[in-house]
């Protein structure tokens, strides 16, 4: 199996497998490899980004602050997206789940240190997650 980095006239870059590199010549004579973009069968090989080493096509390494700042942010968005927020009732609803009177699902919400206790006593799992302020503003 060979992959190919291909690229069509309207200049869409994409990948194609192939099981040898006379299978691409034979596929591509006959028009049967097109752009997954513009459907273009004007295809062709180029070179492969792998296969350059440059100073310029290295990543660059971003500091440790910044890389911890979009992860904390990647979790934080996804907590708020597949996470019912249940607000200050977090201990109350994590009780109900836990013992069977509501359906298990994600939930979030805040809690007091005397809540986080019984919840633990309890036997229910939970974590504390800090959540950066939002950047959006109303005006």
């Amino acid at each position: 199996m060979i992959v190919f980095d291909l690229k069509c006239k309207n200049s869409h870059t994409f990948e194609g497998w192939f099981e040898d590199s006379r299978a691409y010549e034979e596929q591509q004579k006959k028009g049967l490899i097109a752009c997954p973009v513009c459907n273009d069968t004007h295809v062709f090989k180029v070179l492969s980004t792998f296969a350059i080493k440059s100073a310029d096509s290295l990543p660059k390494i971003d500091s440790k602050e910044i890389v911890l700042a979009k992860m904390t942010k990647e979790i934080s968005d996804y907590v708020e997206k597949n996470f019912d927020n249940v607000g200050a009732d977090f201990s109350k609803e994590a009780l109900k789940i836990h013992y069977g009177v509501s359906e298990p699902r994600n939930i979030r919400g805040v809690s007091t240190k005397a809540e986080e206790k019984t919840l633990k006593e309890e036997g229910v799992q939970f974590f504390k997650l800090p959540i950066p302020e939002s950047s959006d503003t109303d005006s």
